[in-house]
């Protein structure tokens, strides 16, 4: 069986929004993001993205969420794979769709968003927020100063219970 090597996460914090703002007007839209199952594959065509999110899907150790516009809910922004480890939760792959990518992006704001919910869904399951994830060696000081994450070893970050109050605050209302 082939493994795969995990070379960390190779996302941009573009911008720290209270939602998706565009890039072109500054237009700020609502977003919702939810769990996507197995019947939801049909808006994942593998062409369209990096990473092998049927996969992600397949495995039940973890849990696949979606980022819409309120207005928009068929159309996918952004995809994180988290899982439960018990203690904190562990962001596995994150990915902004093809249109919010590189300096034509139609959005500001898909991975912080991203990032901002899954510390929410770890402080919700009453783990203060912590949220961990391995970078690229290159974007470890990217992390430090986009998202206020840790630097622990190796290529492991972590994003503790301020850092993660931090994000929550900025994209989510109570």
């Amino acid at each position: 069986m082939k493994t795969l090597q995990n070379k960390g996460l190779n996302f941009l914090v573009d911008k720290l929004t209270n939602s998706i703002e565009n890039t072109l007007t500054g237009e700020i839209f609502d977003t919702e993001i939810s769990r996507l199952t197995s019947s939801d594959v049909k808006q994942i065509k593998k062409s369209h993205w990096q990473f092998d999110w049927i996969r992600e899907l397949k495995d039940h150790t973890k849990e696949v969420y979606s980022l819409t516009t309120v207005n928009n809910p068929t159309i996918i922004q952004g995809l994180l794979s988290i899982e439960d480890k018990d203690d904190h939760v562990f962001m596995h792959l994150i990915e902004s769709a093809k249109f919010n990518k590189g300096k034509d992006k139609v959005h500001f704001g898909v991975p912080g968003n991203l990032v901002a919910y899954a510390c929410k869904v770890s402080m919700d399951k009453g783990f203060e927020g912590f949220l961990a994830f391995d970078a690229k060696s290159s974007l470890i000081k990217h992390y430090q100063q986009s998202l206020f994450a840790t630097h622990f070893r190796g290529l492991r970050m972590f994003i503790e219970t301020d850092a993660a109050l931090r994000l929550i605050s900025q994209y989510f209302k109570s």
